[in-house]
């Protein structure tokens, strides 16, 4: 028997990368065409993103909560979960956040955006479009094939990105819709890392970047006669 002190992270791991990819790649086949929905979503969010009104909050919170549900049950309870046993608490943590954004977002209306925001406020903004459109691509810039790509809505990293670029785009910041995509970023970022994979750091970046927005926004002082997030 080796000992401990020979391991290597990767050693830990329940599967291999080939198998964590190839499961993304069953997963879209098997889901189709579930990704055009998931699409159609993405867009409307990030029409009311820039084009917000009254109702606008709300509309985004529930389609979110219905990405962060489907994500929970047909990615994590359906598929992985046969090659990850901690995958049921996942599966837990995103039905939890689908719950708060329903109650926070559409029960409560809680969640709303300037039609004008700040610097900070469209910082975060830009966020979004980068999960929707540039995260799938990542696949095939790292030379995987297009199967295997993640989507928004599908998969949980893109997801949360998107997610983490809603939030920092607010009228006002919502920790606790903040602390699962944040917890999220970094057990898949140390997963990644442990795989070896070139793009572990990119949900992690992610997060840190809407949380200095976050933090940011707190210290920020309005103008005089203008709200904040205005």
């Amino acid at each position: 028997m080796s000992e401990w002190w020979t391991y290597q992270p990767r050693d830990l791991l329940m599967f291999s990368p080939d198998t964590y990819y190839r499961l993304f790649e069953l997963y879209n086949t098997e889901v189709w065409p579930v990704q055009l929905l998931a699409l159609t979503a993405g867009l409307v969010i990030l029409v009311l993103l820039y084009r917000p009104s009254p109702w606008s909050g709300r509309v985004i919170a529930a389609l979110l909560a219905a990405c962060w549900a489907f994500v929970a049950w047909a990615y994590f309870h359906e598929r992985y979960a046969t090659i990850n046993l901690a995958a049921p608490t996942y599966a837990l943590a995103f039905a939890a956040q689908a719950v708060l954004l329903v109650l926070v977002g559409v029960v409560l209306n809680r969640l709303s955006f300037a039609k004008r925001g700040t610097p900070l406020g469209q910082a975060g903004r830009a966020l979004f479009p980068a999960g929707l459109v540039i995260y799938p691509l990542m696949a095939v810039v790292f030379g995987r094939p297009w199967l295997q790509s993640e989507l928004f809505g599908i998969a949980p990293d893109p997801t949360v990105f998107c997610t983490l670029g809603v939030l920092a785009a607010a009228d006002r910041m919502r920790w606790e819709l903040m602390v699962v995509p944040v917890l999220w970023s970094a057990v898949t970022g140390v997963t990644l890392w442990t795989m070896g994979s070139s793009d572990a750091a990119v949900t992690g970046v992610a997060a840190l970047y809407a949380l200095c927005i976050a933090f940011l926004r707190v210290i920020e002082r309005p103008e005089p006669g203008r709200p904040l997030g205005s």
